[in-house]
C-alpha cells in the first residue's frame, strides 16, 4: 500500500517535481519540438520552461492528460495511485469525495487516468513456443437493480438490457488483452487471434461453435464445458475466468453499469491492473507510476458524464 501522507498527494509543487522527475527522467526536452538541450527555467515562475529553438513556454502538463486542465497536480497524482491501487477499481463519486472535488471532475479525471493506461501500439503477439494462451467471451453490464430507474423503466418496455460482448485473451502466468465486440463469432474473433497470437502457442478454449475451426491455425485444445469437462491436463480456460471474475466484480459492485461508449477504456483500466499485478512483482507505486508514464501524448477534450 502507497503512504497517504506523501507530500505529493497534498502539496501542488511537490507532486509537480514528481512528475517532472517521471516524465523528463532522461532529462527535460520541449513537448512542442522535441529540443532536448536547449530549455531553460522561466524566472520566477516556478514549473515553467523556454525552448531555445521553437521560443514556446511549456510546463511538464503540455502534451499530457493534465494539459489544460484545472485541477491541481497533487490531485491527480492522488486519483492515480488510488485507480491503480484498486483491485475492482474505484468510483467517480467515491474518487468526488475523497479528493474534494465535483463529481464532474471526478468522472473526468477517472476517464484520463483509463485512458492514459491503454496500452500503446508497439506490444507484439502473445505466448509463443512453449507457452498457453487461453481465449474466452463474456456479458458485461451490470445487474438491472442497480441501473437508474429511467433504464429499469425502459427494460421493462421492453428496451435492451445493455449488456455488451467482451472477448479476451490471456497468456498464463502473463498478460491480458480484452477487445469489447460486437459480436462472437468466427468471422470476427479469428481476426483479432491471428492478429494477437504467436502461431506457436498453445491455444485452449471452451467447445463453443466460433472455436470450432481454430485448428487451421494455432495448436489448439478444447475444453467441452457441455460435456461436463472442466480441466483436462494443461487444457482449460480457469485463469481466464478468473479475470472475468475481477472485471464482473468491479463492474457489478463498483461502476454498476458501463456505457457502450466508454466499455473499451474500463477494459483498459482492468486489463492495466492486472498486467500490473503483485504476482509478476509490481507494488501499488510502481503500477501508478508505469500508468502515470502512459499520460503523456494522450489528450482528451471534455464529454459529458454517463458512466
Amino acid at each position: 500500500m502507497f503512504d497517504l501522507t506523501n507530500p505529493i498527494f497534498s502539496d501542488d509543487n511537490k507532486a509537480r517535481k514528481y512528475l517532472e522527475s517521471l516524465r523528463w527522467e532522461n532529462g527535460r526536452f520541449c513537448p512542442y519540438c522535441g529540443e532536448a538541450e536547449r530549455t531553460s527555467k522561466v524566472g520566477g515562475r516556478a514549473g515553467y520552461y523556454r525552448c531555445l529553438s521553437c521560443k514556446k513556454q511549456f510546463t511538464v502538463r503540455v502534451g499530457t492528460i493534465f494539459e489544460r486542465s484545472h485541477i491541481p497536480l497533487h490531485k491527480w497524482v492522488a486519483a492515480f495511485y488510488l485507480m491503480a491501487s484498486s483491485k475492482k477499481g474505484i468510483s467517480a463519486h467515491q474518487l468526488h469525495r475523497m479528493l474534494g472535488i465535483t463529481y464532474k471532475s471526478a468522472w473526468f479525471m477517472a476517464h484520463r487516468i483509463r485512458e492514459a493506461m491503454r496500452p500503446g501500439s508497439d506490444f507484439g503477439p502473445m505466448g509463443g513456443e512453449g507457452k498457453t494462451v487461453e481465449a474466452d467471451e463474456t456479458y458485461v453490464g451490470g445487474k438491472l437493480a442497480n441501473m437508474h430507474r429511467d433504464k429499469r423503466k425502459a427494460v421493462s418496455a421492453g428496451g435492451s438490457w445493455g449488456k455488451e460482448m467482451v472477448f479476451s485473451l490471456v497468456e498464463r502466468g502473463g498478460s491480458v488483452r480484452s477487445v469489447h465486440t460486437p459480436s462472437v463469432n468466427a468471422a470476427t474473433l479469428r481476426p483479432i487471434l491471428i492478429a494477437q497470437v504467436d502461431r506457436a502457442s498453445l491455444l485452449v478454449t471452451d467447445d463453443a461453435g466460433q472455436y470450432r475451426h481454430m485448428k487451421r491455425d494455432f495448436n489448439h485444445e478444447v475444453v467441452n464445458h457441455s460435456a461436463g469437462e472442466y480441466v483436462r491436463g494443461e487444457a482449460h480456460t480457469t485463469t481466464i475466468e478468473g479475470y472475468f471474475s475481477i472485471l464482473k466484480r468491479g463492474v457489478t459492485g463498483t461502476y454498476h453499469h458501463v456505457s457502450q461508449q466508454h466499455l473499451k477504456r474500463y477494459l483498459a483500466e482492468f486489463d492495466f491492473r492486472y498486467n500490473e499485478r503483485a504476482g509478476l512483482k509490481v507494488d501499488d507505486t510502481m503500477r501508478a507510476e508505469k500508468a502515470i508514464k502512459g499520460a503523456e501524448g494522450k489528450r482528451l477534450t471534455y464529454q459529458q458524464p454517463h458512466a
